[in-house]
């Protein structure tokens, strides 16, 4: 089902992941997307902050509903409409870093965050998709502690990114979890890379068909990690 619609756009708001789960709990319907110019509380994954300069990203976030088991992999899916989106506005390659930091010459131009409500019953329950993308952003307007690390797509501003972002996300939505892993395998920055997280290290070999990480340790073994249980940092 085609998503977009209804649409609330905002001057500048807190969160556009928080306006979007209120909707979702007032019973707004599957498609709903609220997108803003400038977020004062944006949120990243694990507790982490999503910083742009008003005006020079797409901040949006999406309701979908209801949760279907497919929509396991709603996380996986995101970064790949993402990376789909900015080879499309423009000529570049675009990979993911897991889960799902879309990265373009080892830089991150984008973040994603599901937030999702299971319900007893499964027709009830909802999920929010937020998206930040760095479309037209200049690095020498970051935080310094950004500038490192960050991207951006550097479009003229002004750019529709939310029409062709809107139609991938639904073309991916739409995906059985096969096909998301495959495609995903196809974007993996992180394979053959050295990582550590907080309780051991190894090299990155890839994802499992459930979306985990997989671990070669030094010992020989492997280790499989899930998305949320981990902050990876590249050796």
């Amino acid at each position: 089902m085609t998503l977009g619609l209804p649409h609330a756009h905002h001057r500048v708001c807190d969160s556009t992941n928080d306006l979007a789960k209120k909707l979702a709990e007032a019973g707004a319907p599957h498609g709903a997307t609220v997108t803003t110019n400038e977020q004062t509380a944006g949120h990243g994954r694990q507790g982490r902050s999503w910083v742009a300069p008003a005006g020079d990203a797409l901040l949006m976030s999406v309701i979908v509903r209801p949760v279907l088991p497919r929509h396991s992999l709603a996380s996986l899916a995101a970064g790949l409409a993402v990376a789909e989106t900015c080879e499309q506005l423009r000529n570049l390659s675009a990979r993911i870093k897991w889960p799902n930091d879309v990265w373009i010459e080892g830089r991150k131009v984008a973040g994603i965050l599901v937030e999702a409500r299971p319900e007893a019953q499964a027709e009830h329950s909802w999920m929010v998709v937020g998206i930040g993308l760095n479309t037209s952003v200049d690095m020498r307007h970051m935080p310094a502690d950004l500038q490192e690390t960050a991207g951006s797509l550097a479009l003229p501003r002004g750019t529709d990114a939310l029409t062709p972002l809107l139609d991938r996300l639904t073309r991916w939505f739409a995906a059985e979890e096969p096909e998301v892993v495959d495609a995903w395998r196809e974007r993996d920055a992180l394979r053959g890379s050295r990582i550590s997280w907080s309780s051991g290290a190894g090299t990155a070999t890839g994802i499992d068909n459930h979306g985990n990480l997989v671990v070669a340790l030094d010992d020989g073994t492997t280790e499989t990690l899930a998305a949320g249980e981990v902050h990876l940092s590249l050796d």
